[in-house]
């Protein structure tokens, strides 16, 4: 029998288009899988075709992200992509939901949960609590003014910035395949395939808008982010893996921003656990969902 895939939706958010995947099993319960930064919602496949049979699975592009448009103004901040997921939950009527997501989209959906904790059951989050105590400790060392300048500079680099252009596929392949060396040919070809589009000349290039690389200078205070955590009622489990960059949550202290929060460890993997352990985080996923 032949696997039907996803259907391609969209939702407008502050007047931006915004596409997601839609699993289908429109009677079950809701889950969104959000990716993270400079990523795509078809990273998830894996993770959807395994739980549809279950769930009703939503995969959205953030904005400037995947299929989605890119924010006429460049300025992608955490809030806009905060209220871009309220509008999805709200739009498609999906509360309350179960969301499990990555990176940039665990910091998204954690800060989601803790504005909204009654529209939320449950929440996993792969590695998206954001920088470490560490690092954002040297950042705001660095006075205020000398980071908006260099972000001033940065948005006027991205902005001279052509999306860079690989020859053929198997070079954008090989560019994948360095970002994470545990992935497989199988799974590698699978993401590079959702993530380039084809230029007129044959070339190829990433999707994402350049633009989302630069990072606005200033956030909420962490106190003030700490306090949406807490205020996060659902079960939340926080995935790490062993041999990636993010600084573990057990260890660093800021489990203890959390009321109902366990940390989930991978050996073997990197940043992407989902994609570095896929059967054993299944196994742990559909046990805690």
């Amino acid at each position: 029998m032949q696997i039907v895939g996803p259907s391609s939706q969209t939702v407008i958010s502050q007047r931006t288009r915004l596409h997601f995947a839609d699993w289908g099993n429109p009677d079950a319960p809701p889950l969104i899988l959000l990716h993270g930064g400079r990523d795509h919602c078809r990273n998830w496949d894996w993770t959807a075709e395994a739980l549809r049979g279950d769930w009703r699975v939503i995969c959205p592009d953030l904005r400037g992200h995947g299929d989605s448009a890119w924010d006429e103004s460049g300025n992608y901040t955490t809030l806009s992509y905060v209220y871009d997921l309220a509008q999805i939950v709200h739009q498609l009527g999906l509360s309350p939901v179960t969301i499990v997501a990555h990176s940039l989209g665990g910091n998204i959906a954690l800060r989601y949960a803790g504005l909204y904790p009654e529209t939320v059951r449950r929440l996993v989050a792969i590695e998206g609590l954001g920088p470490s105590p560490n690092m954002i400790a040297e950042r705001e060392e660095t006075p205020l003014s000398e980071r908006w300048r260099l972000w001033i500079e940065e948005k006027r680099g991205a902005a001279g910035r052509q999306p860079r252009r690989y020859a053929t596929f198997e070079d954008a392949l090989s560019r994948m395949q360095q970002e994470n060396t545990y992935l497989s040919d199988v799974q590698a070809r699978h993401l590079t395939k959702h993530a380039v589009i084809r230029n007129e000349d044959g070339t190829y290039s990433w999707k994402f808008d350049p633009y989302v690389r630069v990072w606005p200078p200033v956030d909420v205070p962490q106190d003030d982010l700490h306090g949406l955590w807490s205020r996060i009622t659902c079960p939340v489990r926080l995935v790490y893996g062993a041999e990636s960059w993010a600084s573990n949550p057990q260890e660093d202290g800021r489990i203890g921003n959390f009321s109902n929060a366990e940390v989930s460890v991978y050996e073997r993997a990197g940043h992407w656990v989902h994609h570095d352990r896929v059967d054993d985080f299944l196994s742990e996923l559909r046990a805690f969902l």
